[in-house]
């Protein structure tokens, strides 16, 4: 093995992230990334996620209703498929972060729309559904984050963040 002051300076440039996706082949490489969660109901979690800024860009239509919807909203995508069974907020292992230039207008707008305000319930609220906490300034967003609790329970945490960071 060469010690890495003998390596060309083209290979010593190279990130070895870098160098493991240019080995890969174009058709074989990802090139999006777009969660999908299942919602009890897709119509009623297209509402909520509008008032997030997000729109259905498709939807699915069978069996009477609304199946599948992929939302985008600027740079962000999600989509919803209905759930086979119910959906239980303590089994979703999973959050989603979203971007805003001002968390504490987002948070305002998210009250006025009719959310639940989270505020001085700690944890406790984290079972209620459609529930925005308070601004917190965690160390990894000094500019500021909420919690936000979706239809389905699902946990949105909702950064201020300049759009050159995004």
């Amino acid at each position: 093995m060469q010690p890495l002051n003998n390596l060309n300076s083209r290979e010593t440039n190279v990130d070895p992230t870098t160098r493991v996706a240019q080995e890969n082949s174009p058709d074989r490489a990802i090139y999006e990334l777009v969660p999908m969660a299942h919602v009890a109901n897709v119509e009623q979690s297209i509402r909520f996620y509008e008032l997030l800024g997000f729109h259905a860009r498709e939807r699915v239509q069978h069996a009477g209703g609304t199946q599948w919807a992929w939302l985008t909203s600027g740079k962000g995508h999600l989509m919803l498929a209905a759930a086979g069974g119910s959906v239980v907020p303590d089994q979703q292992a999973i959050l989603f972060y979203l971007y805003t230039q001002d968390v504490a207008a987002m948070r305002s707008h998210l009250l006025s729309r009719g959310l639940s305000d989270g505020a001085g319930h700690g944890d406790l609220a984290s079972d209620r559904r459609r529930v925005v906490f308070d601004v917190t300034h965690p160390f990894y967003m000094p500019e500021g984050e909420i919690r936000v609790v979706d239809p389905d329970g699902y946990i949105l945490l909702v950064g201020q963040c300049e759009l050159k960071h995004v």
